[in-house]
């Protein structure tokens, strides 16, 4: 999916967060059985979402992946033959200049794309998004680059959504290695801090929920021993 969709959604997500924190917060300062009752049903739905969806990642974690192999290598096929609609292969550039990769599989993937073959050389071509910046000083290559995104080659980028299809021959200096292994790599080396996240997450909807009910169903009790201290 674009970048720019999963920005909205990320947008969307944080506002909807906020507002079931101000439900929250509402219901417990102005005392509302209402809104407590619907802020426990609301993180209740949201917790068995969570718990549903990691099931669901867990047992169709094969079909997911070929899922996504397919969506990547339709993206590597159809790469520049519309360049006015270039939302995704901007999106599968800007992963493979961050993840350091080229292709799915390897750099081959990117061998039998029409848009980047050529009846007059026969040596293969890649985008420069496969390009190993680290591994040369060319500044001719450098200059290429239409990919706002690649901030570690500096404002030599060009604006975005640029015409100019910018390639590399494949045997210069490109990343080796294809982004299934590097994304294998990423969530191996992260995968404390995910898990961690996710059950921090989960923990603090749990303490939130009981909290809630409690009040929820305690309101009365609790105002009744605070009457008598004070």
């Amino acid at each position: 999916m674009p970048l720019q969709i999963w920005s909205k959604a990320l947008a969307i997500s944080g506002i909807l967060t906020m507002g079931l924190a101000l439900l929250g917060c509402v219901g417990a300062l102005k005392e509302l059985r209402c809104l407590l009752g619907l802020y426990f049903g609301i993180l209740l739905l949201l917790f068995a979402m969570q718990i549903t969806l990691g099931i669901l990642i867990s047992t169709q974690r094969t079909r997911l992946e070929r899922r996504v192999k397919d969506i990547v290598m339709e993206t590597i096929q159809r790469y520049h033959a519309h360049p006015e609609e270039s939302a995704a292969e901007e999106s599968w550039d800007y992963v493979q200049f961050q993840l350091r990769c080229c292709g799915w599989n390897s750099p081959r993937d990117w061998f039998s794309v029409p848009s980047l073959s050529s009846n007059d050389s026969e040596v293969h071509r890649v985008p420069c998004s496969c390009y190993n910046s680290s591994a040369s000083n060319d500044s001719a290559i450098f200059e290429k680059l239409s990919f706002p995104q690649f901030s570690r080659l500096g404002p030599l980028a060009r604006p975005r959504h640029s015409t100019d299809l910018c390639l590399v021959p494949a045997n210069s200096d490109i990343y080796s290695e294809g982004c299934a292994r590097s994304l294998q790599k990423w969530l191996h080396n992260n995968l404390i801090s995910i898990v961690g996240i996710c059950l921090g997450v989960g923990l603090l909807e749990l303490s939130f929920m009981t909290l809630s009910i409690f009040l929820c169903r305690n309101l009365d009790q609790v105002y009744d021993r605070l009457a008598r201290y004070l």
